[in-house]
């Protein structure tokens, strides 16, 4: 399953946020056996995102969008993604209800700040979703996710995407298997070997520098444990490798 992920904020492209949501999904998605092929970041614009959402929507299994939902005047993507699938925003009413009850109950919990601020929440715009979609609770949060079409639309705040993505993470299993060992061979030995390695066995591979010019790591990539087995064992006649860098003799 080929999955592309989307993230939204014009604070990620600032670098005043880190994107540690990128991450975090990419690790997720590739131990569920799911290949992520493409990681964009994009600003608060919603033209740029729906354009951004409807050709990966069609180009891959699934796409995850996340931030950009919630009741300020930034916070576009829902509305984005209706306009990229060409659905109407409609107002989720258990969604409405939810809102509603926790914006009375912060206003009673904070006399002084209701005294000093208009402390009214826009209920309806926390509210809206993609017409025809499916809500996907959020623990963490107000803001309720939704899966439409191939579609996943998360909230950009960590802990509730974590949570929310708990509630749909079962849509997301792959056949993807990947296995990472550490050698002490330079990049320019194993070039030659991962290529004649790709070219025998029906996985693909990588390599990545260390920090240490004899800490290397190779990443083999397929579907199929015993391929993968025995592309390590071919290529373990040919470079020390080992499970751990410690381990590299």
């Amino acid at each position: 399953m080929d999955v592309a992920i989307i993230t939204v904020g014009d604070e990620l492209l600032t670098g005043e946020t880190e994107n540690t949501n990128a991450t975090w999904l990419a690790r997720e998605l590739t131990e569920r056996g799911s290949r992520v092929v493409e990681i964009l970041t994009i600003g608060d614009d919603r033209e740029l995102i729906a354009e951004r959402v409807a050709t990966r929507a069609a180009r891959h299994d699934r796409v995850i969008v996340t931030g950009g939902l919630g009741g300020t005047p930034d916070d576009l993507t829902m509305a984005a993604v209706a306009d990229a699938l060409d659905r109407d925003l409609v107002v989720d009413p258990e969604t409405r209800a939810a809102a509603k009850e926790s914006s009375e109950a912060f206003v009673a919990a904070h006399p002084d700040l209701a005294a000093k601020y208009d402390l009214g929440l826009d209920v309806d715009r926390v509210a809206e979703t993609v017409a025809g979609g499916r809500p996907i609770e959020n623990p963490a949060g107000l803001a309720r996710g939704c899966a439409v079409e191939n579609v996943y639309v998360l909230p950009g705040v960590p802990s509730e995407l974590k949570g929310t993505f708990q509630q749909v993470s079962d849509a997301f299993g792959g056949d993807v298997v990947m296995e990472t060992r550490y050698t002490d061979a330079p990049e320019g030995v194993l070039a030659g070997h991962l290529g004649e390695l790709e070219s025998q066995f029906a996985v693909r591979a990588g390599s990545y520098p260390g920090e240490r010019a004899d800490r290397n790591r190779v990443r083999v990539t397929g579907e199929s444990e015993q391929e993968i087995r025995r592309a390590l064992d071919w290529l373990a006649e040919r470079v020390t490798l080992a499970s751990t860098p410690d381990a590299v003799e």
